[in-house]
């Protein structure tokens, strides 16, 4: 196995996260407070290995895109993702976790 090989790990939870939720490369990109670029969350979504840090300014910019989109009363349940829930290449990422937020999508499906 090559380098290149090994710094492509495919698609991650990131990408299945954001598609629940309904949002693009460009919303995260606008509720970026960091300077989050549209070529860095794509290489998150496709599994091009990251730094730790960029991982977490995915996975706050992740947090503050949902976040504003909920009403106060979906914030008080809401789930903050970090890093490890995001990304399989990640210290401590669990392979069975399961998104404690499916709960608070499927009342605002429900709600539409």
């Amino acid at each position: 196995m090559n380098e290149e090989n090994e710094r492509n790990h495919g698609p991650q939870r990131v990408d299945e996260i954001m598609q629940r939720w309904g949002l693009d490369n460009h919303d995260l990109v606008t509720s970026s407070i960091e300077q989050l670029t549209h070529k860095q969350v794509q290489k998150a979504r496709a599994g091009r290995q990251l730094t730790l840090k960029m991982m977490q300014k995915v996975a706050r910019t992740l947090n503050i895109c949902i976040w504003n989109s909920l009403s106060d009363e979906e914030k008080e349940s809401y789930y903050e993702y970090i890093h490890r829930d995001l990304f399989t290449y990640a210290k401590g990422y669990e392979p069975e976790w399961e998104d404690p937020n499916i709960a608070l999508l499927r009342a605002r499906d429900r709600k539409k």
